[in-house]
This record gives structure tokens, sequence and C-alpha cells, in this order.
């Protein structure tokens, strides 16, 4: 396959933006996509400026060491966030790859100096200079003038024409080796073998040169084909190059452990491409939550290229989108944060950090019970009253750098979420906006942790103390609110109430008390939901103890929202989660769930009975676990642990973050790694152990019934035999 010719020479063009990276003749390759379907790779030159700030005599210094150089070195005032304006050295350097190593051999060399603008992107860089953003349309005129034609932030942009590959093997290669490719190219889908080999490789290079995608999907791709094709590509001698620039190689990145917010996360090996993407659905961070339409949504308007965005946390996204801004307005960003977290006593870290307002529910079945949250509380507040780290928290003040990034990604997501509230389920669109609103949603949701995260360049831990304060006042006025007009508040979370009144059943009763919440704090609040019937068990250690963050109940219409049970978590595995949920849309066919015990007792008597006799799908029994540190330093060796070490012995690389997927078996060691090279048999499989878990989980669903059959008698049983235990026993599970 022949990749089109880089060219600063054509006629003029418009399209969207697809790829850009360091190359070419010019300095820098950027791949449009055209409004008459043609793949056009433009050679730009595209110089790159850093900054340097420091001691006067230092500065001098630099300046001598790098005379002579290729470069344009200047003397100007630039604005730091903090500092104000500056006298920095500005060093202009004429083509992007040469900015990282430039700036290593200056960091080298001269150590006390302070640099900015040094690790930006390259795609926030274009955005910034040309105003066009990863997809964005924008037009090129004959002499390589760029120009553009739409906004990260239009509400329907234009769909971008892509032609999508995907990979997937019959089989995850971490439990067995596959025999097959599945292909699915836009117009036919068919299977390839993965034997013999040589043809393998020879057939997949026609596919890819055949179908040309914009996009290759895969499954495993990152951690598994890629490497592939590289290993039986130097085997047999056979070229294979899925990039569409053929004069790139594949990048790749090694996997890796990190600490992030309390846990450990592992980040599996990348393989990404050039002139066209790769994305790996099963190495994609939130890709589950959003898909496809989400991750563009989430390049358009944060800037980072399609691969990289579908790969990175949203807390990156953030950054991007912060970094974008301070480009735009002639703020210098720094490598490193420069503004710590000012002393304080023990006493004002009590009163400043309180984070959220969260009241104890009250424990029970609830009935016509309505569900209003506030509509992105913490960006809201940080908007609209100019929270940023230059301002306090000065309304008066002008628009801080934080508050001018989330203000239209704020107004955008509220406009998705508004139309899709006017849409039915099964209107064609439906999927894709939910889909573009999710996106936003997590940018919005990680922006206010980031205002408080020790390496944030533009965080501050003052600005994230100020928005929970005020979110916890904004929570007992829509309190007041409530209850001033008659209504009982069951519970309160953050940003989310619980309420009901006698006689308010439907959605238009509770629109008065919408519009005076809104009318008192000055954010809009929607209504979730109002559910038939609300639980709030209590917790399982003490009957008379709530838990703030657990609850499930069936909505008008009968569907479930259930928070902080089985089926939410990821540990679970489907045999109970399923059947969990089952139970749930049992119960929720009818306005009293104890209507339905009888039925969903039956229910879970043939689940039990299906456990015993062996017919339950073993991948249906498999539980997901994090390794949590390395194998060694376990001084108590827990089921991932184990399943980790039985990985080990098979010669398979574990690192911690890792998640580790077994059934639990009878005898030592009590587990079956699944991605291990051990047989599964299945009268290996701990029933009772299973059982336990199924009661366990079961039991929490009928609250009502075993409180009636406890009354204060269960209060008092010994922590070792909790309270869930005689509605376990009733059902004989």
């Amino acid at each position: 396959m022949k990749s089109p010719c880089c060219t600063s020479a054509l006629s003029a063009k418009s399209g969207w933006l697809l790829d850009l990276y360091p190359g070419g003749e010019a300095g820098l390759k950027v791949w449009m996509l055209t409004d008459d379907d043609e793949r056009l790779c433009l050679d730009l030159a595209f110089p790159v400026t850093i900054y340097v700030v420091g001691d006067f005599a230092l500065l001098r210094q630099a300046w001598v060491y790098l005379k002579g150089w290729d470069l344009i070195l200047e003397r100007q005032r630039r604005r730091d966030l903090f500092s104000g304006d500056l006298d920095v050295l500005a060093i202009t350097i004429p083509r992007p790859e040469q900015v990282r190593l430039l700036y290593y051999d200056l960091t080298e060399q001269f150590p006390m100096l302070d640099f900015y603008d040094a690790d930006i992107p390259l795609s926030l860089r274009f955005a910034a200079r040309y105003k066009v953003n990863p997809l964005g349309r924008f037009s090129v005129d004959e002499q390589g003038e760029i120009s553009t034609l739409d906004s990260p932030w239009e509400l329907e942009p234009d769909p971008v024409p892509l032609r999508i590959l995907q990979l997937r093997p019959n089989s995850n290669p971490a439990q067995r080796t596959p025999t097959h490719l599945e292909v699915t190219a836009p117009k036919r889908s068919f299977r390839l073998s993965l034997q013999p080999a040589k043809l393998f490789l020879i057939g997949l290079g026609a596919v890819i040169c055949k179908e040309d995608p914009d996009l290759i999907l895969t499954d495993y791709g990152d951690t598994w084909l890629f490497p592939l094709l590289k290993e039986l590509s130097e085997k047999y001698g056979i070229s294979l190059n899925p990039n569409r620039d053929e004069e790139k190689d594949v990048h790749t990145r090694p996997g890796s452990s990190y600490f992030s917010y309390g846990q450990v996360i592992y980040r599996g090996a990348q393989s990404h491409l050039f002139g066209r993407w790769h994305i790996d659905r099963k190495n994609a961070m939130l890709f589950s939550k959003y898909g496809l339409a989400g991750v563009q949504e989430q390049a358009r308007v944060t800037g980072l290229p399609v691969q990289e965005v579908a790969r990175k946390s949203p807390g990156a996204g953030i950054t991007a989108m912060q970094m974008l801004t301070a480009l735009q307005t002639g703020v210098m960003v720094p490598v490193k944060k420069q503004q710590a977290e000012g002393r304080k006593s023990l006493g004002d870290l009590i009163r400043a950090d309180r984070g959220g307002l969260i009241y104890q529910p009250i424990i029970g079945t609830h009935h016509n019970v309505a569900q209003i949250d506030f509509a992105s509380m913490y960006p809201s507040i940080i908007v609209g009253h100019n929270i940023s780290p230059e301002t306090g928290h000065d309304p008066t003040a002008p628009k801080g750098l934080v508050p001018q990034t989330l203000q239209p990604l704020l107004e955008k997501r509220l406009a998705l979420k508004t139309q899709l509230l006017k849409l039915n389920k099964q209107d064609c669109r439906y999927a894709e906006l939910k889909s573009r609103s999710a996106a936003l949603k997590w940018l919005l949701v990680v922006c206010f942790g980031y205002l408080g995260y020790k390496n944030a360049r533009f965080g501050r831990i003052e600005g994230h103390e100020a928005v929970t304060g005020i979110s916890r006042e904004l929570m007992m006025q829509a309190k007041e609110v409530a209850e001033e007009m008659g209504f009982r508040v069951l519970h309160m979370y953050v940003d989310s109430l619980f309420v009901q009144q006698e006689g308010y059943r439907k959605k238009d009763d509770f629109t008065p008390l919408l519009n005076a919440i809104t009318a008192k704090t000055d954010i809009p609040i929607l209504l979730e939901g109002v559910y038939r019937w609300l639980v709030f068990p209590p917790s399982r250690r003490d009957p008379r103890v709530p838990v703030p963050n657990r609850y499930f109940g069936a909505f008008l219409d009968g569907e479930i929202k259930a928070r902080g049970i089985a089926v939410r978590r990821r540990d679970t595995c489907a045999f109970v989660s399923e059947t969990q949920w089952k139970v749930l849309e049992i119960l929720g066919q009818v306005d009293d769930p104890a209507e339905k015990y009888d039925e969903a007792r039956q229910y879970l008597q043939e689940q039990v009975r299906a456990l015993r006799d062996g017919s339950i799908p073993p991948e249906k029994l498999v539980v997901m676990q994090k390794l949590t540190r390395e194998l060694e330093a376990y001084r108590v060796s827990s089921p991932a642990a184990r399943a980790g070490q039985q990985l080990v012995e098979a010669g398979k690389e574990v690192q911690p973050g890792q998640m580790m997927r077994f059934v639990f078996t009878r005898g030592k060691p009590g587990v079956w790694a699944q991605d291990g090279d051990e047989e599964f048999e299945m009268r290996r499989v701990d029933v009772e152990r299973y059982r336990l878990l199924l009661e366990r989980e079961i039991s929490v669903l009928f609250q009502e019934e075993t409180q009636n059959r406890h009354s204060n008698n269960w209060i008092t049983q010994p922590v070792h035999q909790p309270a869930f235990a005689f509605y376990a026993r009733s059902l004989r599970l």
C-alpha cells in the first residue's frame, strides 16, 4: 500500500483533521480526510517556542550555550499564572521533534532554571495556533494556509465518514491461543485463519491495503495482535506495516503500573499508528463507558489525538484543556507545579477539608420517592464562583483559567443532556448522544479533583476546599426549600436529594420544587426520576447503621437503578451479579417489592440447584480482583495473589494493578487462574463458597422481610453471625 505524498503545494481542500505528528521535509505531517473522500497528508512548517525563567546570570549562560545553534533566541515578557509578567528567554525551535532533546539537554546543563511550554502535546499547539482540534473541520488553500470551519463546542458536528476495520481473535489470547481472526470491514465480514502464519501475515496485509481504514479497532491489539505481527514479520522476512504513513514504524509503549488516588493502576502495552488510528477496546480506559462516539467527543474538546485520549484518563483530558486555554490566553504552562499548599493548623484543616455533604439515609423501603440532582454541581460552582488558583473564589475578579476552561464544557454537556431528556430512548440518535454526554460527564467529574491534585499544574488545594464548602451550603439551602414546601428529605448525598410527599407521584408533581431550588441556589437541578419504591439497606455489620452510598429501587416505568451493591462492582462474578439483577427485575414489576418475594425465592432456589448441579458455565463463576502490590510483598496470600502466582509459574508476567481472573476451587491453592495454563475441572468448583457469596449479596434485597422477621432480635446478633444469614436460611439456600 502506497501512502499519499506529503505536500505543501496543493489545490484548495476542506475536510477533517485525522492525525498529526513530527516529520516530513517542513517539520509537521498533518493528515486530512477531505470532503471528496481523500486521505491527504500535508507537509507544514511548524516552529515551536519554549520559555526559560530564572536568575539573569544563568539565563545569560544558557543564551551563550545555545548561540550558534539553529534556533531563534529572544528576550520576551510572558505571563506566569501566579507570578504575573516575567522576563523570559524564548527559544524557537524550527522542527517539533527537536523540542524534547533540547529540553533534556538544557535541564541537564542548567537544572536551576524553570521551563515553560516544553512538554505541551503537539496537537494542542496546533489547536492553539489554528483553532483546529482533532476531528475538527478546516480548509487549506493553495499556499498551505489553514482556516477553521467549525468549533469543538458545536452540538451537532458534521459526522466524520471514517472507514473502520475491526479485528478480533476468536478467544482471549491470555487464556488459550486463538485459531483465527474475525475481520469486520465496512462492506464484508469474514474469518482469517492464523495458520499457516505466513499466509495469515500476507492475508492481513492485503486486507489493510484493500480497505485502507482510518481506524483499526481491535480486541487485544495492543497486547497480542501487533506484537504477533511484528514477530511474524521478522521471522518470515515479510514486511507488514499497518501505518498509513509507511515511512513510520508502529510506535509501541511498554505496560506500566502507577499509583493514583489511593489505588494501583496497570496500563497495558500500547501500539500507536501514524496516518490512521489504532484503538484496542480491551486496553482503552473508559471505552466500555462511552464507546467510539465518546472517544471522538473527548478528542474534539480536549485537543488530544484520538489514539491518546482513548487510552488516557479523563484527568489527562482536563489537563490538556487547561493547557490549551493557557496557550490561547498567553499564559505559560510550567513543566512542574510551582505552588505548594500553605501551612495550616490542625484546626484549619478540619474546618477547611470537610468534603461534600453526606446525610445518613433513612433505612427501609420507601414509596414514590423523587431523586433530584444538581446538574454538574462542582463544575457549576467553579464556573459560577470563579474558583481558580489565581483568583481564589472572587466572582468579581476577571474570569480565571479553570472557569474559562470548564464553562464551554459545562454548557455543552447540559445542552446534550437536555436533548437526551427530550428524546425517546428508541430514537436512533439517543445512543450516540448518550455516549457523547457520558464522555463529557467524565471530564467534568475529574475537574474538581484536579483542583486539589498535588501534581496539577493549575491546581490549588484552597480552591478544592472552597468548592466543597460552597456545595455544602447549597445542599442545605436545597434541603430547607424542600422542607418548607412540605417534602420529607430521606437522604442527601453530595449533589443528590431523595424526597417524598404524600400524594406526589408523577414527574410533573415535583416541577415546582425543582424551580424553587434552582431559583434559590442559582444552579440547575434536574429530576433523575421518580421511584415507585426505593430501598436504603442497613450496614451488614450493624442493622441500625445506614450506608450512604448504597441503595436500589424501581422507577415508575420499571427501570431499575442500583448503587453500592454487587451488580455495580467489578469484583462480582457474573453468576452472582446476574442473579441479583434478575431478582431486582422481579421485584421491580410491582409497586411493593414484598409482593414478589415468593417469586424471587423460587428463582433463587433454581439458581442454587443449577450451581450444585454444575450447570452454571465456568466463565460465569470467574471473579476479578486486582493485584495491589508485588507478589513478594504479600504477607497473607490473597486469592488474587495466589492466582498471580499460578500465572508466574506458567511463565507469564504479572504486575501490580493487573486484574486477576480466577474461579474459587476446593482444596489448595483455593483458586484456578483463568489466564494460566492449567485445564479447568468443573468438579473442583467450591460450590459452598459461591452459595455463601450469593446469600450475602441477595439478602440485601429483602430489606423489609428481613426486618419484619428479625424485629429487634437481629440487632443483638454478634458480628460473626450477620443478620443477612437469617433470610438466607429461610430461602433454604
